[in-house]
């Protein structure tokens, strides 16, 4: 087989899910999910989770594992992904990882460990790089039973929480996989978040608020409502906010959490980075094909 794997990574609404199976398509692969708000059952339009029809008969795995009420953490996933990756291999499929959640792809790739004490007193900048999703993964794998006690969506709360015993985070240097091929996809900015508020608006078409307003109504405060697009809504259905401005929060946080994910695989990955052509999608699809080529 060319690679260990194929990782492909990127900002939100760049094109991941589209290239992933043209790529599957391709050289005989099979796609492993890798977004943790798709882990679960009914998080499906605010995710922009792969229709059925989409995925063209490619298999997908882990997705759709989960209910809302129920939470994972990165050692479960680490563990999963890494037993179905050698189950891919044994078939002589190439396993292709697709997703944008950093904390959870980067442990595919490593093995973290959690030092324990840090004197670092400028916690909140050192952090700003993590979503509020990672930061709470990393109190629940340290210090499970504070992790119990604290607001998990109040990014304040647990940044103050990680701060209490003086956390520190760090990834070992050695690569698990050999041979990975991890590719990128970047876009201008400007058309980034273009494609970010527009992709807001077609969720709200598609049935966002009805998906959202079920969750609601079942009472789920665990970590699947943390997800943006989800988190916002609630205090609309409370009343405590209007469809507007919750509309427009979403988009902002979801251009705010694109640019961290940028800043996350640039900086802890050695990612081969595709420059994305919106109006031509096709050529860059065959960029990365033609890439690969050569590089098995």
């Amino acid at each position: 087989m060319m690679f260990d794997l194929i990782m492909i990574v990127g900002p939100t609404a760049v094109g991941k899910t589209r290239l992933s199976i043209e790529l599957a398509k391709a050289f005989s692969g099979e796609i492993i999910n890798g977004d943790a708000m798709q882990f679960y059952r009914g998080l499906d339009i605010g995710t922009a989770k792969i229709k059925e029809e989409e995925k063209q008969g490619i298999k997908h795995h882990l997705l759709d594992v989960l209910d809302p009420h129920e939470e994972t953490s990165v050692v479960e996933y680490q563990a999963k992904v890494r037993k179905k990756i050698e189950e891919l291999t044994k078939k002589h499929k190439l396993p292709i990882i697709v997703g944008g959640s950093g904390l959870y792809l980067s442990s595919i790739l490593f093995d973290y460990k959690f030092p324990g004490p840090s004197r670092n007193e400028e916690l909140t900048k050192k952090y700003e790089e993590f979503t509020t999703e990672i930061l709470v993964q990393m109190l629940k794998n340290t210090k499970p039973e504070l992790a119990k006690k604290t607001d998990l969506a109040n990014r304040r709360r647990v940044l103050r929480a990680l701060e209490k015993d003086n956390f520190d985070f760090q990834e070992e240097i050695s690569s698990y996989y050999q041979n990975a091929l991890i590719i990128g996809l970047d876009l201008e900015r400007d058309k980034l978040y273009e494609r970010i508020d527009n992709r807001v608006m077609d969720m709200v078409n598609d049935g966002l608020l009805e998906e959202v307003k079920s969750l609601y109504d079942q009472g789920i405060s665990s970590q699947a409502i943390m997800a943006i697009g989800y988190k916002e809504l609630f205090p609309y259905f409370r009343g405590e906010t209007s469809l507007e401005a919750a509309l427009a929060l979403i988009k902002r946080n979801s251009r705010r959490y694109a640019k961290r994910q940028l800043t996350w695989f640039r900086n802890r990955m050695n990612a081969v980075w595709f420059k994305v052509n919106p109006e031509n999608f096709d050529k860059t699809i065959e960029e990365v094909k033609e890439y690969i080529k050569k590089r098995s």
